[in-house]
């Protein structure tokens, strides 16, 4: 049997060696996400043939592999896990099935996966350039909640810094009391993920920014690389009774990140109309489709 390791923040180094060097723009292989929501699918990983395994469990108790990124030979991997799979008394299943990777998968193993696409786990994907600037017909709707914010407001833009981790924690808690959090297991579920990467922020090597306008935090958010060009977003926060908030810290957040991050992935919309809506609000470069392949 394969062992696999619970992914904890320990694990930084050796699996992060892995996600910069080979990780698609896939937010699942952000580390922060990988510690951050271990609680709800006890995110675990091994190394097989120079390649990192990652493993999740699903609501139903099932097990599903991340498609393994690094050097190794996908076909003695796949067939590993194939067999821990039946050890295990469940078909393997492997996410993370990008339209190149089925491709990929279907020219290996012709009959043996059948695949299933979940629109609402898509990762919406952006230029980073086009978050900064706003250009275009496109971006005029974003451009006026951007004016409107700067000709109404005397903001200053900071770094998320470890001093202001309490004020983001009273703002969340603020945040989800008015979006009625208690209701919604979803909700709950983000503000323990959330909770959980604020007290690690710095081990986790997290990269924040804060919208202030007199000198009260009116937008956070945070996020981590997953690989070497893609930067993910895992947290924005504003205040939704100030208008232009949630675009300001996007623009602002955007525009602060080094340039080495072409890409940002603004993760998925979870089949949420209102945040569907305001992601594609966006223009995503790439729509980033994630299927599901499954042993027949």
């Amino acid at each position: 049997m394969i062992e696999f390791k619970p992914i904890t923040l320990a694990d930084k180094s050796l699996i992060t060696s892995y996600t910069l060097a080979y990780a698609p723009q896939d937010c699942d292989f952000a580390f922060s996400n990988l510690c951050a929501w271990h609680f709800s699918n006890q995110s675990s990983y091994t190394v097989i043939d120079n390649s990192l395994v990652v493993r999740f469990h699903t609501e139903d108790n099932r097990l599903i592999y991340l498609m393994p990124i690094g050097k190794g030979n996908l076909v003695h991997i796949v067939e590993q896990l194939d067999k821990e799979a039946q050890k295990e008394g469940h078909p393997l299943r492997l996410q993370g099935i990008y339209p190149e990777t089925q491709e990929k998968l279907e020219k290996i193993f012709p009959t043996l996966f059948e695949y299933t696409s979940y629109r609402d786990f898509a990762d919406y994907v952006y230029l980073r350039k086009d978050l900064v600037e706003l250009k275009g017909k496109n971006y005029q709707p974003k451009r006026n909640h951007v004016n409107k914010f700067t000709k109404e407001y005397s903001y200053r833009y900071t770094p998320l810094t470890p001093e202001m981790l309490p004020q983001c924690l009273e703002f969340e808690s603020r945040w989800s009391i008015e979006h009625d959090y208690v209701e919604q297991n979803g909700l709950k579920d983000e503000r323990r993920a959330l909770t959980y990467a604020i007290h690690h922020y710095e081990e986790l090597n997290l990269t924040g920014g804060a919208i202030w306008v007199n000198e009260e935090m009116v937008a956070f958010t945070f996020g981590a690389p997953i690989n070497q060009n893609t930067f993910d977003i895992n947290v924005e926060k504003a205040n939704i009774h100030i208008d232009g908030a949630y675009s300001i810290i996007n623009r602002e957040f955007a525009s602060h990140l080094p340039e080495q991050y072409t890409y940002i992935n603004r993760e998925e919309d979870l089949g949420v109309p209102g945040l569907r809506q305001s992601k594609l609000s966006y223009h995503p470069a790439i729509l980033l489709e994630k299927c599901i392949a499954t042993k027949k």
